[in-house]
């Protein structure tokens, strides 16, 4: 007889204990220790026959290279991050903070999938009822007949549904609302999301059924449930996204079938969300012409480019108590690393100094070629002088104020040119190196004085 075995697991780092602990030894986190139970099988057990394979291990040069094939919802951005479509029999699982979007997103999917298609999809859910979704569904002018919405929270019973219906393509929303009824443990803990998830994702793999799950995200901003669901899925995507902007970033971290480097840039509308062709464009449209603090560089984002404007604000706190250095949507201590260069290679002083830095449009930069960018706009807001508006800056910053090269240099110049830039501000390796051809004046620098001397900030 199986013997009952207790142990507590860490819902946010996955760290397992044998006793409870009030404070998470591997991540630190306090009340995040759940019980979970774990039935131990003697050895004297007999075990079915079925539970071993019994196929023989084969080479691997003699599998049958089946061609890809992949199901496309004509939504780009969509379709982008996926590497180009879904794969029958792939797991998708979706984060992202409440409220962001993601219910909204996966119910205009699978209208567009019903509609590409013709065939039936699913959207199974557990947090609403059939009137929020079918409200939900007229604004976005998603009720196709071919959409079909099941409330339901007991797993066997949306396996039951899925066997016999065999839609197109499956969302759950959301995975922690699921449960397994021999399992005694509330929905979302532990136990229950391991076991729900492998109950589907074995009715995904046998039925060749795209599934789409729907987590819920820690404060930490990771899915709930040790990122157990990150490593059975084949791929995860966050929803990332201030709640006061209207742009919305689809990104991938994980993709067994794509590149984890391509973003989908989405907009909340009254109509739901609409994908963003031309985001460089819509970022810089409301940008202040020649704007104090105010520069312009190029990121990139996976394969794309995009313009983004980055702002900043000094302002003299009084010479009383520690300067105060805030930051939204840039690393707080990246700009405190680049605030000690400028004091040190150029000797401006901003002990008295609060600095504010802000990536307009809710996009957060995480990119190295955006620290000369960062520096030129504190120093113009310091000077209380203007930055030419159709000068592009790009390049990293060392600790030495020497400026780097950064990658893929002529894309970023392309973005730069077909958006209407004239000049940029960047690394002199770029001069060195054989220059793209473009109509952008390229104004080069070695360090960081030599960058601020020749567009009048020093």
């Amino acid at each position: 007889m199986a013997r009952k075995k207790v142990e507590f697991v860490c819902e946010s780092c996955g760290f397992s204990s044998l006793k409870w602990e009030g404070r998470c030894g591997g991540c630190g986190e306090w009340n995040t220790m759940q019980e979970v139970i774990i039935e131990d099988v003697k050895d004297d057990t007999p075990r079915p026959s079925s539970l071993f394979s019994i196929s023989a291990p084969v080479p691997v040069s003699s599998i049958p290279a089946d061609s890809e094939v992949r199901i496309q919802s004509r939504i780009g951005e969509f379709d982008r991050i996926l590497g180009g479509g879904l794969v029958p029999g792939s797991v998708t699982l979706i984060g992202g903070e409440p409220g962001i979007g993601k219910s909204t997103l996966m119910l205009q999917v699978l209208h567009r999938f019903s509609e590409q298609l013709g065939v039936p999809t699913l959207y199974v859910t557990g947090e609403e009822s059939l009137a929020q979704i079918r409200m939900r569904a007229e604004r976005l002018g998603a009720l196709s007949p071919l959409l079909h919405i099941l409330v339901e929270t007991q797993v066997d019973r949306v396996a039951n549904h899925l066997q016999a219906m065999k839609p197109a393509v499956c969302v759950i929303d959301s995975i922690q609302t699921l449960y397994a009824s021999e399992i005694g443990s509330v929905p979302g803990s532990v136990t229950q999301l391991r076991e729900c998830s492998v109950r589907l994702l074995y009715q995904a793999k046998s039925l060749a059924l795209p599934m789409f799950f729907i987590g819920h995200v820690t404060k930490a901003g990771i899915v709930a449930g040790p990122r157990i669901l990150e490593h059975l899925v084949d791929t995860v995507l966050y929803f990332e996204g201030e709640r006061h902007h209207t742009y919305r970033i689809l990104r991938a971290v994980k993709n067994r079938f794509g590149s984890t480097n391509e973003i989908g840039i989405f907009e909340m509308t009254q109509k739901g969300l609409s994908e963003v062709t031309n985001p460089s464009a819509c970022l810089l449209e409301e940008r202040p012409l020649d704007g104090v603090g105010s520069v312009v560089c190029c990121m990139l984002e996976g394969t794309r480019p995009l313009l983004i404007e980055l702002q900043s604000l000094t302002s003299y706190n009084g010479g009383f108590g520690a300067p105060r250095r805030t930051t939204s949507g840039v690393d707080q201590k990246r700009v405190a690393l680049l605030l000690a260069v400028l004091e040190k290679r150029i000797g401006l002083i901003f002990v008295d100094q609060d600095v504010f830095v802000n990536a307009a449009g809710g996009i957060r930069v995480d990119e190295p070629a955006a620290d000369l960018a960062i520096m030129t706009a504190i120093v113009s807001s310091f000077r209380n002088r203007s930055v030419d508006h159709d000068l592009m800056i790009l390049g990293e910053v060392g600790l030495s104020g020497e400026i780097r090269s950064v990658t893929h240099f002529d894309r970023r110049l392309k973005e730069g040119e077909r958006l209407g830039f004239r000049k940029c501000l960047t690394s002199r390796s770029h001069v060195r190196k054989e220059a793209p051809e473009s109509g952008i004046e390229i104004i080069p620098a070695s360090n960081i004085r030599e960058a601020l001397d020749l567009i009048g900030l020093v």
